[in-house]
């Protein structure tokens, strides 16, 4: 869970998103750098921190948010979905931050933060994805699934999941399967021509590291690059993974 102190941005419905962010510093013409977190994690985690130190040591602006029913924000997680956890990444985009900026992403944010450059394209000065995973609800629940969880998913609306991340299981809604679908990038070529840098672990358990080859192939740019770790787990949150994040990210900088 989040703790204070963070700022809240009020949604249209009422809804709202707790906040971290740091304005631009000392360099004003360095694009900003917005981490969008992974399914049910908060803005906590070692990742966003350290990407936040990062950029408050270079003078860069810097925003970590929790989407709607994560971390400090308003909401029931079950409740939620691809669609609406991009618009909250859309609009924390809009509200939140100015000028250029690097979005970061991390396993489900690795999507939101394709869906929120289609929508947001002359916003965006790069892109890192972090063992990113587009399409994931599909093709590594849905198409994984045996036969009875899909069955329960369809009558009951729900499967509590057990998690290698956490006590508590997380829970499958047959609205996240299907809205999911109305949100799939791999299946065409995905329009977005700025910089891309995608990092991802041979040994990630749960995001196959073809997922980003498929999404490098996918990209209509060609300033695309796929860094694959050897020993590298689905977190990437070792000091040496940390470390090839913030040149990642710092790279992309430069070219901003």
């Amino acid at each position: 869970m989040t703790s204070a102190p963070f700022d809240t941005l009020v949604r249209p419905d009422g809804e709202s998103l707790a906040y971290c962010r740091t304005p631009p510093g000392t360099d004003q013409t360095a694009p900003g750098i917005v981490f969008l977190g992974g399914f049910k994690s908060d803005m906590t985690g070692t990742k966003a921190l350290a990407l936040e130190a990062f950029a408050q040591a270079r003078g860069q602006g810097f925003l970590r948010f929790d989407y709607f029913g994560h971390g400090a924000s308003s909401g029931k997680f079950e409740d939620g979905c691809i669609g609406r956890w991009a618009e909250d990444s859309i609009a924390a985009l809009d509200a939140l931050t100015e000028g250029p900026q690097i979005l970061v992403g991390s396993s489900m944010g690795g999507w939101l933060m394709l869906l929120t450059a289609l929508a947001r394209p002359d916003r965006v000065a790069g892109l890192v994805g972090i063992a990113p995973a587009p399409d994931f609800t599909e093709d590594l629940m849905w198409a994984e699934f045996p036969e009875p969880i899909r069955q329960t998913i369809l009558t009951e609306g729900r499967y509590a999941r057990p998690s290698e991340y956490s006590d508590d299981p997380y829970v499958i809604t047959r609205r996240l399967i299907e809205d999911g679908r109305n949100h799939l990038l791999l299946r065409a070529p995905i329009p977005l021509t700025c910089t891309v840098r995608l990092l991802h672990g041979m040994r990630d358990p749960d995001v196959p590291y073809t997922v980003s080859l498929r999404l490098a192939e996918a990209l209509a740019g060609t300033d695309v690059s796929v860094t694959l770790v050897k020993d590298g787990d689905h977190r990437l949150s070792r000091e040496q993974d940390l470390e090839l994040l913030r040149r990642s990210v710092g790279e992309l900088a430069g070219k901003g």
